[in-house]
């Protein structure tokens, strides 16, 4: 497999006055992958396809990708207590996209294999202003956030497929299929058109009580042409959707102590939901609901952090893969998600630093016309766990070498919505190396180290690997 990443990111920051700053920055990043990895086979028995076996034609499985990013942050203060703030955000994204994949197995043994070509490209445009400022009414004191945004997306894709394939031998593999002729699938554009307001109070009562309250409405326009729909039906044209929805959140905090936090907050949320279904009706969007209580504290003199959450978030509206044709989605009716949350961070001690968390999460369907209530949320994990923890020496000749090493624990997963088989749980060891000196970084990321076999997700046939051992290095020096 080749693979190529080149990334070039230069900034300008610009004082042009004592209250004003202005950053300009502009992203290059372009990535090749030939061929690109193959998804494994799940054969009847639940093993897999060896890890090194590519099941599928790698002619045709390619990626390339190029993506310019640009804009300023504009940051004005009026006073000393009110701060006027504006960003404009430019992605230029196009996408070459050549890959075949396993549609059914038959017998264990002959992949039923799709190819597509995918030529498009994605454009991104988002501005916002906002106002920020401090005062107070009487004794309590208010942080006040207003603003406006705006966002326009813009994706235009034309689909051709490969034709006359035969199928993959998984016993007598022939990597040297070519395609013999490739056929208009379909040629679509999207266009996402989204305003925003949004008020934020942040409030201060004595010094133990902070109270926040605020909201944003969004407006959404979603559009999409559909035309030469060729293998997958009747030409559709022109779904046109407008959405509008309002998003409340309030928390409190209560300070026992100087060290002691503990808080609660409502919330929800209001997303287009972008696509269609089989059918070519436009989906609805998705609207979601959360509550969450914590408490936050710090040992070691403020030098560790410590966060402890429990929440409940419930999603209507939701799109999952359909399962008779991939290429699609389907929106199910409402899931569920009730977890508890622990976050570690902090300076044990100069240059030992360490960041830990466990997550315990426990997703379900809780309404749906198809899939049973109660079945447990494809992908999700029940447990969860991760430490990377950085030690950096701080004197002598040495002074800014560092190592890291991090586990990352993944429990078991349903592969499907309908819980019909798991992906297992796994345990994935990175290591780091690096060395940091005034404004020049280097380091030699290592992930994978112990090169386990792992499955990142999936569905029905097919899984997902992660990566093996792998090596990656960086250089950077800030002007």
């Amino acid at each position: 497999m080749d693979q190529q990443l080149t990334t070039v990111a230069p900034s300008l920051t610009l004082n042009l006055s004592d209250r004003t700053q202005l950053n300009l920055y502009y992203e290059y990043v372009n990535f090749f992958s030939d061929p690109l990895q193959t998804s494994a086979l799940r054969l009847s028995d639940g093993s897999l396809t060896p890890r090194d076996f590519y099941a599928g034609y790698p002619n045709l499985n390619s990626y390339n990708f190029t993506n310019h990013r640009f804009g300023y942050n504009l940051t004005h203060e009026l006073s000393d207590t009110w701060q006027l703030r504006n960003t404009i955000a430019v992605v230029l994204g196009t996408y070459k996209d050549e890959r075949n994949y396993a549609i059914g197995l038959l017998d264990d043994r002959f992949a039923q294999i799709e190819s597509f070509d995918y030529d498009y490209f994605r454009n991104n445009f988002f501005g916002n202003i906002d106002l920020l400022g401090k005062f107070k009414t009487g004794a309590i004191a208010h942080q006040l956030l207003v603003g406006f945004d705006a966002n326009r997306y813009n994706q235009s894709t034309n689909i051709f497929q490969n034709t006359n394939l035969p199928d993959f031998d998984l016993l007598n593999p022939n990597y040297d299929v070519v395609s013999t002729e490739k056929i208009p699938a379909f040629k679509n554009e999207i266009t996402i058109q989204s305003y925003g307001i949004y008020l934020q109070d942040q409030i201060a009562i004595g010094d133990q009580f902070k109270l926040l309250i605020g909201g944003r409405y969004d407006w959404i326009a979603y559009e999409e042409e559909i035309g030469n729909f060729g293998i997958f039906g009747d030409t559709i044209d022109n779904p046109v959707q407008d959405s509008g929805g309002f998003s409340p959140r309030i928390g409190l905090v209560y300070q026992p102590t100087k060290t002691v936090s503990l808080y609660a907050s409502y919330s929800q949320s209001f997303v287009q939901t972008t696509g269609f279904n089989p059918d070519g009706r436009t989906f609805k969007p998705t609207k979601g609901t959360q509550y969450e209580v914590g408490v936050k504290t710090d040992f070691l003199e403020g030098r560790l952090f410590a966060t402890l959450a429990a929440y409940q978030i419930t999603k209507t509206n939701v799109t999952t893969p359909d399962p008779v044709n991939p290429s699609f989605s389907i929106q199910v009716g409402e899931q569920r998600s009730r977890g508890i949350e622990l976050d570690i961070t902090g300076e044990i001690m100069p240059g030992w630093k360490i960041i830990a968390s466990y997550a315990y999460t426990n997703a379900i369907v809780t309404a749906d016309n198809t899939t049973p209530v109660g079945n447990r949320i494809d992908g999700v994990p029940e447990n969860q766990a991760s430490l990377w923890t950085t030690y950096e020496i701080q004197k002598g000749r040495l002074k800014g070498f560092g190592l890291g090493l991090g586990l990352f624990y993944v429990g078991e997963r349903q592969a499907d919505l309908a819980n019909t088989f798991q992906f297992g749980s796994y345990l994935r060891t990175d290591a780091a190396l690096f060395y940091r000196k005034d404004r020049f970084k280097s380091a030699i990321n290592i992930r994978n180290l112990f090169n386990q076999d792992y499955v990142l997700g999936g569905f029905t046939f097919r899984a997902d690997r992660g990566s093996p051992f792998t090596i990656t290095g960086s250089v950077s020096w800030e002007f």
